[in-house]
């Protein structure tokens, strides 16, 4: 197969960029683009006499913009040695938006990191890598955190 599109979903830990920088050396073998996805996660407020409510519309611009600063510098240095890349940010489910997009982009491999969790933590709240790989049409490579 070759790998013209790479989508990589970064969430700006270490194991996001190990999975960037993976993703840089196929694109380099393979002369493909890059596209660094991230999506601004909006997990609901919860009040005790109140049940839960959205971020405000100031708090949502300030995540937008610490996320498109962080991207940016991101897009920066690969494109040091990846020339075509370029970066997308979007609001919503991570795991849901990350597989639409693929797709939308035409994306032929979306290349992740993943993280070690304790397996109860895992049991109940799942990951999004693994939410990845079950549900995308696109091939997956899931890069582990370093040792």
């Amino acid at each position: 197969m070759v790998f013209r599109h790479l989508l990589v979903p970064i969430d700006f830990d270490e194991t996001s960029e190990h999975a960037l920088e993976v993703a840089a050396g196929i694109a380099r073998a393979f002369e493909a683009s890059i596209t660094v996805f991230h999506v601004v996660d909006l997990p609901p407020y919860a009040y005790a006499n109140f049940g839960a409510s959205l971020p405000t519309p100031d708090a949502l611009a300030s995540l937008e913009q610490h996320a498109r600063r962080a991207l940016d510098e991101r897009l920066r240095r690969l494109q040091s040695s990846v020339p075509s890349g370029k970066a997308i940010l979007t609001t919503g489910v991570p795991w849901r938006e990350i597989v639409a997009t693929a797709v939308s982009i035409d994306a032929d491999l979306i290349v992740i990191g993943t993280q070690r969790r304790r397996w109860l933590e895992h049991a109940l709240i799942g990951g999004v890598a693994e939410k990845v790989v079950r549900t995308s049409p696109v091939p997956v490579l899931t890069v582990p955190p370093r040792k």
